[in-house]
């Protein structure tokens, strides 16, 4: 997390030169005295760094200091370049313009040839998903969380709750997962003793206490994620009997949606639904025999859909 501020910063200081302390602080979501250890850490890697007091002071490179140009093979650009298209379509970045303004760079300092080549393939590539929801997290928030999980460290969590109510919370960060389109935290909440999962672009702040935490062992933060999130309350409970095998299944239906059990009946599947509807469809479409358990009105949206294939098979052209 700290190499990649302190770039950040080289990239600040020659973009913007005669940032002050608290710009440069509320660009990295830092403090001042941050920002004067990052310069410090410039200038002992061979980056001069020269800091101006006053009303009109700021931070500044040396005049005439160059960064070597950024020098990559067709193959290194390629992946450069795809690679932030994929994070952009599938919520697999940060920050609003993360994404844009680095696409804006790195084709800026490639020679042309090779420019106009990565342009194309930006231009000209087509995708068969739908975009991934726009929830990308702030980097500062993402990377304090990161850093705490490797640490094994307690953080200060300042968050929003879908319903957009604020609260501050102590967090023991146990992993970080990508699902989806979205990016989570699963941890043990102090304030309601249990673990938790929490959405980490709704995370306005993460601010690290320097308590350390207990090893959580054999847990595993994408199992637990998947688990919360097919947990989530729903209009609808589902109970329904599959005539197919456990592997079949797991290949067919994603963990996040159902939960699967063997039993002497048959493979339970079990879920929550909005739409009854559209649970017909998805149960038609898989194939195998089925019985519903619960709910009785899941039968009556089978009978609809039943009705309405029949009647599209015999319709005329």
């Amino acid at each position: 997390m700290t190499v990649i501020r302190v770039l950040t910063l080289l990239e600040l200081l020659q973009a913007s030169p005669g940032l002050t302390g608290p710009e440069l602080a509320d660009r990295l979501e830092v403090d001042e005295r941050t920002v004067r250890r990052y310069a410090v850490k410039l200038s002992e890697l061979g980056v001069p760094v020269e800091a101006e007091r006053g009303r009109h002071g700021g931070y500044r490179l040396l005049p005439g200091y160059k960064l070597p140009p950024l020098m990559l093979t067709d193959d290194e650009a390629t992946a450069v370049v795809l690679g932030l298209l994929a994070g952009r379509r599938t919520g697999l970045a940060v920050g609003e313009t993360a994404t844009e303004s680095a696409l804006a760079k790195i084709q800026r300092v490639l020679p042309q040839a090779l420019r106009e080549r990565v342009a194309a393939v930006s231009a000209t590539l087509g995708h068969t998903r739908a975009p991934a929801p726009v929830s990308t997290p702030k980097a500062g928030p993402l990377l304090a969380l990161a850093d705490a999980v490797r640490r094994r460290q307690t953080v200060r969590l300042s968050y929003r709750s879908w319903r957009g109510e604020p609260s501050e919370r102590d967090l023991d960060p146990y992993g970080i997962v990508f699902h989806s389109g979205r990016w989570y935290v699963a941890g043990f909440d102090h304030d309601s003793r249990e673990i938790r999962t929490f959405r980490v672009d709704r995370v306005a702040s993460a601010v690290g206490t320097g308590r350390p935490f207990d090893d959580p062992g054999e847990f595993d933060p994408v199992a637990h994620v998947l688990e919360s999130l097919s947990a989530v309350p729903y209009r609808h409970e589902v109970k329904v009997l599959l005539a197919t095998t456990m592997e079949e299944a797991a290949r067919r239906i994603p963990a996040s949606t159902a939960t699967l059990t063997e039993t002497a009946d048959g493979l339970l599947l079990e879920t929550r639904a909005e739409h009854l509807g559209g649970m017909a469809q998805m149960l038609a479409g898989l194939g195998w025999p089925f019985t519903v358990i619960t709910p009785d009105e899941l039968r009556g949206e089978i009978t609809a859909l039943a009705g309405r294939l029949l009647e599209a098979a015999g319709a005329e052209p």
